[in-house]
């Protein structure tokens, strides 16, 4: 294939996005202003108040998908801090959708400058939405009512964005957005839509493909699969507006007409089912770094990255400097070098398909469904190493061809109970050395979790980092002739697995109402200590002993004579 095509294409996968309810600039990103204004929009629409309130029915699956979760958080009367709702919106959309709403990513640090979502929210949010997110709220919590409501209104931030494009797509065909379309007419405008969609940020190329069909099918990854899949989504529409016609449907469906509402139904759909269609993308990457992963161990030496990028893949060609700020180098074994990890590479910006400002469509985290097994089991904050052990042992990674458990004997097990032994022999699930021990248990499916801030550049898209976001043949070449013998040589994998490894805590959810189990049993034994004193007291007091006997028995009475007065 040849270069400039193999350069488009790798464009396709990375573009960045422009405008979604305003446009943001170049860099991809937008400012917790604007997010948290987008947000009040979107929240005045679920509330009703826009003319799009949300069924209760939608709401209800909302709650259900979230239930789970829910039941592991910490959280006061059942109320939890911005934190950890921020923390459950991010995980909420990645299980549903594998889409990371900027802003919720759990790796970006809120800070004064940047305040996000709720404190906006507070200040700003109209009075009928200050029932939901403000006022009260921000000092009270959030309970999960709260949150569904929330959810429910990034999804209409989502979907509002698509409108907008399909608005723009209409008018670049030269149609006005109230004309009734036949059934060619409609495919060749959703086609469009997808072109745009994958391709938001750089319109003109858009426009290329879209006026030389030869190109765009020669050119465009899977262009046959993903008519398909339009025509797949026009089918399903056909079907529901059959099951559940609405008044003036019978011309409609007869005459295969369709009008606005129709595309921006179908557009909808695609956004929250994209993943699911192109995981097998997602997947034919995997496997192609697991299969250089010699160890085992969730990594890809850097010389064998580059050096299959030369042979056999175009995908592999994002710079050491690049994939180094996304936070996907392992760098700390001396005696492998530099690594890419592969479930961090694949959650990277550089792999996401779709981007925009307030979204991004990426592979999907097969650790969400490993982690979501472990909290139906447990169905609290904190476990003991022994739970998780228990229910750990009896799962299997999905990169497993054997359908065996992870190994977890010896450095894994001790690991866990260090972590267990600096939360009072609990181990708590939402937070970043439990996150760590995954990694190390599942090291192909869950990434590696680096400190909040490390590296927030990691939805940053190669367009918005700079032309140097791709490797030159010269530097791919330089790295692929690198291989020594001695990478041949046994290595002790236990000693290899703890290289990276820090012990730096972090919680993504706020644990300070879970009384720890050493603090409960400090209190237990001050309680104890307080009964006895009590006791004592009393006995003095009714002259049943004497109390310079009980200065010599117990030399804190008279500090607990003075309490208890």
């Amino acid at each position: 294939m040849a270069k400039p095509v193999l350069i488009l294409l790798s464009l396709l996968a990375v573009v960045n996005g422009e405008g979604f309810l305003r446009n943001s600039g170049t860099s991809g990103t937008i400012d917790a202003e604007t997010l948290g204004q987008d947000v009040i929009t979107a929240m005045d629409e679920v509330l009703g108040c826009g003319g799009h309130e949300v069924s209760q029915e939608r709401l209800n699956e909302i709650n259900r998908a979230l239930e789970p979760m829910w039941r592991t958080m910490p959280s006061i009367d059942g109320k939890l801090d911005w934190r950890s709702v921020r923390y459950v919106a991010h995980r909420y959309f990645m299980q549903q959708s594998s889409l990371v709403i900027r802003g919720f990513e759990p790796s970006r640090i809120l800070n004064s400058s940047e305040s996000g979502v709720a404190e906006l929210l507070s200040k700003q949010v109209p009075a009928h939405s200050d029932v939901l997110l403000g006022g009260k709220h921000a000092s009270q919590g959030y309970g999960i009512d709260d949150v569904v409501s929330l959810v429910a209104a990034l999804e209409r931030l989502v979907w509002d964005s698509e409108a907008a494009l399909l608005e723009r797509t209409y008018k670049l065909y030269g149609m006005k957005t109230d004309r009734v379309l036949g059934m060619r007419q409609f495919q060749r405008l959703l086609e469009g839509y997808i072109v745009y969609w994958m391709m938001r940020g750089d319109e003109r190329s858009a426009h290329i493909l879209m006026r030389n069909r030869t190109v765009l099918e020669k050119s465009f990854p899977k262009w046959n699969e993903l008519r398909g899949f339009i025509d797949g989504r026009i089918k399903r529409l056909n079907w529901q507006r059959a099951l559940q016609p609405k008044t003036g449907d019978g011309r409609t469906l007869i005459d295969n007409r369709y009008e606005f509402q129709d595309a921006h139904e179908i557009v909808g759909g695609i956004t929250t089912s994209f993943q699911d269609y192109w995981q097998s993308e997602c997947v034919s990457m995997k496997n192609q770094l697991v299969g250089m992963d010699r160890d085992g161990t969730g990594r890809v030496r850097l010389n064998d990255f580059y050096g299959t990028g030369l042979e056999k893949d175009w995908r592999f060609g994002e710079s050491e400097q690049y994939l180094r700020e996304l936070g996907v180098l392992d760098e700390s074994s001396p005696w492998r070098g530099k690594r890419v990890i592969i479930p961090n590479y694949l959650q990277a910006a550089s792999n996401c398909i779709v981007t925009t400002p307030h979204y991004l469509v990426c592979c999907k985290n097969e650790c969400e469904e490993l982690l979501g097994e472990i909290e139906i089991a447990i169905a609290a904050p904190s476990a003991t190493p022994e739970e998780i052990l228990t229910v750990v042992g009896n799962m299997s990674a999905p990169s497993n061809e054997d359908d065996d458990p992870p190994k977890l004997d010896g450095v894994l097990t001790k690991q866990l109970q260090n972590i267990a032994e600096g939360h009072g022999l609990q181990v708590t699930l939402h937070g970043r050395l439990f996150s760590q021990w995954m990694h190390y248990a599942f090291p192909r499916e869950c990434p590696f979790p680096h400190k909040a801030g490390a590296y927030e550049s990691h939805t940053l898209t190669p367009n918005a980092y700079g032309r140097d976001y791709i490797a030159s043949e010269q530097e791919m070449q330089s790295h692929a002739e690198t291989r020594q013998s001695s990478e041949e040589d046994p290595i002790d994998l236990e000693k290899e697995m703890l290289t990276q490894w820090s012990e730096e805590e972090e919680l993504f959810a706020n644990y300070s109402s879970q009384g720890s189990p050493w603090k409960q049993r400090a209190l237990q034994s001050f309680g104890l200590v307080m009964i006895m004193c009590g006791i004592v007291f009393l006995l003095v007091k009714n002259g049943v002993i004497s109390e310079s006997k009980t200065k010599e028995r117990i030399p804190f009475h008279s500090n607990c004579k003075s309490h208890l007065v």
